[in-house]
């Protein structure tokens, strides 16, 4: 019997993502908050990709997806 690889997928829980972005600096703050209501994403997937694009420069946008929203 063949086993089956899952792949988990780590994200940035709503609260760490508050947490994060009450300690940065007013104008970061309020440009990734801007920046999620923009592109209506919610805050920690904003911070998450902030946070890829300073890693690699050529890591995904998220333009064409949205993530899973909880309801």
């Amino acid at each position: 019997m063949m086993m089956q690889e899952t792949k988990e997928y780590e994200q940035l829980s709503p609260t760490a993502g508050q947490i994060i972005l009450e300690q940065l600096p007013e104008r970061i703050r309020n440009a990734i908050v801007a920046r999620a209501v923009e592109i209506d994403y919610p805050v920690e997937a904003v911070i998450e990709m902030a946070i890829a694009g300073y890693l690699d420069p050529h890591a995904i946008g998220f333009v064409d997806c949205k993530p899973d929203r909880k309801a």
